[in-house]
């Protein structure tokens, strides 16, 4: 199984909830009006948003696949590479960002 953007996005748009539309002016599937996942600057991976401890958790266990640039650091958003070693980890990982969205409270409106 390979991987890129229109796979993960499909995978994402197949969860229960879920909506493409767009985050910090790119696309993104959202839950609860919270980001799963978004486009990456680099064009090997996409942004997956979870809980930090989770990420620092990923990082450790395949770190070939789930990284972060200083950018991302001490953000609850990791890189994943589409060239995965175990695709399935990373569709898993999928499914779980949006349980742990749909956890959260949704985001107050921003005032404009």
């Amino acid at each position: 199984m390979s991987l890129d953007w229109e796979a993960v996005v499909a995978h994402a748009l197949s969860l229960p909830d879920t909506e493409l539309t767009t985050y910090y002016g790119g696309p993104a599937v959202k839950a609860n009006d919270r980001p799963i996942l978004s486009r990456s600057d680099d064009p090997g991976s996409f942004c997956l948003h979870m809980d930090r401890d989770k990420i620092e958790m990923l990082k450790q266990i395949d770190p070939d696949t789930f990284w972060q640039t200083p950018h991302y650091e001490g953000y609850t958003a990791l890189l994943v590479r589409y060239n995965s070693a175990n695709p399935q980890l990373v569709l898993d990982q999928i499914e779980a960002s949006r349980d742990w969205t749909m956890t959260r409270r949704k985001p107050k409106p921003r005032k404009t």
